[in-house]
């Protein structure tokens, strides 16, 4: 099937050729019928799997006049810069004004763009700022959406997009989107939406495209382990999740002192910095991005042919979110864990609860790393204030050759 049988718009279908998206994926060919018809939306389906357009076409084609009547509530600034982004792509044949708004920056640009504006995607915490401050009236939008809505409800956002619904009018149209649904959003589902259809797409990465892997390591080896896998694995792009900023921020000045050219990412940078980095590994300026749990959710990262886990989250459901930054449109990718027993009960969670082929990789030699867990200034960072955390890291034993043979307990 390809977008014209759709009946989509034609400046739309121009503007997605361009961009070399000519057939839909199955979320945007169940999701965008529905849509047009008016009807109300739960959309489950993995990362990657294209949920922008799913819902952003059809708003586009709605647009009709001067008015606000659209709002994409995103759960963080990235995602909510992406998809103004994409909207901005493949609106370029119709004329149509686009806000996002997110906290950290000037807010008086904000109000002259919102008032400008036929669309706005935001955050919750600013998109609540400016209606408080009246600077934002939703009275007259049409369609409302919740994108990555379970992870704004694990990021405490549930009561935040309450508020903001109370400010909108009650026969709007709602899409609401995500990976999975908890029990918070079947409340918003019972409460705003008016027989919502549900549509259910692939929810996890193909097998077939992605290769998972781990290797049983103790702690204070996985450092030298990662940066041998890393000089040895035929990579494009490579993404290395950690489930601490200690442990982001000390790795990343760790593999830049071993030669391995790498940025960071996580929720407390600075949004210019945060975003700068995300342009740069996406324009391929960087070639390793070491991130928090802030990047493993919606952002689109192209050609990400390696995913590393150096530890794992508490949550099972990450896992599935991290892994799902490779073997994206329809291109092979490799996710390896490093395992070390403090994630064991993790692990088991994840390979209980989901259906995952997780292949164990026998430790081989490798050349020993010093790794140094201290603290150190972020300066190199464009921030001054110190951080890091030996705790987070135990102290590596000295050895007396540069290669040691390790063989993993079990």
């Amino acid at each position: 099937m390809k977008f014209e049988e759709l009946n989509i718009e034609k400046e739309i279908v121009r503007a997605l050729s361009e961009n070399n998206i000519e057939k839909p994926t199955l979320i945007q060919e169940k999701s965008i019928p529905l849509i047009q018809q008016g009807k109300d939306i739960i959309g489950i389906s993995k990362t990657g799997s294209g949920k922008t357009i799913a819902f952003g076409i059809p708003l586009l084609e709605k647009v009709n006049s001067k008015d606000l009547q659209a709002l994409i509530i995103a759960p963080t600034r990235e995602l909510a810069v992406q998809i103004s982004d994409e909207l901005k792509k493949f609106s370029k044949y119709k004329k149509c004004s686009i806000a996002t708004i997110f906290g950290g920056i000037a807010i008086n640009p904000q109000i002259q763009k919102i008032s400008k504006s036929q669309i706005v995607v935001g955050t919750p915490g600013r998109l609540l700022d400016h209606l408080n401050r009246k600077t934002l009236n939703l009275s007259k939008i049409k369609s409302l959406v919740l994108d990555e809505a379970d992870k704004m409800v694990e990021m405490g956002f549930i009561e935040d997009i309450e508020k903001i619904l109370a400010h909108t009018p009650k026969n709007k149209q709602i899409l609401l989107f995500g990976a999975t649904i908890s029990k918070e959003i079947d409340k918003i589902k019972k409460k705003h939406m008016l027989n919502p259809e549900k549509i259910k797409a692939e929810t996890q990465v193909k097998q077939d495209f992605l290769k998972q892997y781990y290797y049983n390591i103790t702690q204070n080896k996985k450092f030298s382990l990662l940066v041998h896998l890393m000089n040895n694995e035929k990579m494009k792009r490579a993404i290395i999740f950690c489930s601490t900023r200690a442990t982001v921020e000390t790795l990343t000045k760790n593999l830049n002192k071993n030669g391995i050219k790498a940025s960071m990412i996580h929720g407390k940078l600075s949004q210019n910095f945060r975003m700068k980095t995300i342009k740069d590994f996406h324009n391929g300026k960087s070639e390793v991005l070491v991130a928090s749990a802030v990047a493993a959710r919606g952002i689109d990262i192209k050609d990400v042919s390696h995913v590393f886990n150096y530890d794992l989250s508490q949550d099972p459901q990450e896992y599935i979110h991290r892994v799902g930054r490779t073997a994206r449109a329809g291109e092979s990718g490799k996710a390896i864990t490093l395992l070390s027993p403090r994630n064991y009960e993790a692990f088991r969670e994840i390979t209980s609860r989901y259906k995952v082929d997780i292949k164990k990789l026998e430790c081989k030699e490798f050349k020993r790393l010093f790794f140094d867990a201290g603290s150190f200034r972020k300066k190199s960072f464009g921030n001054k204030k110190s951080f890091g955390n030996k705790k987070h890291f135990p102290k590596q034993r000295k050895s007396n050759s540069s290669i040691d043979r390790y063989q993993c307990p079990f």
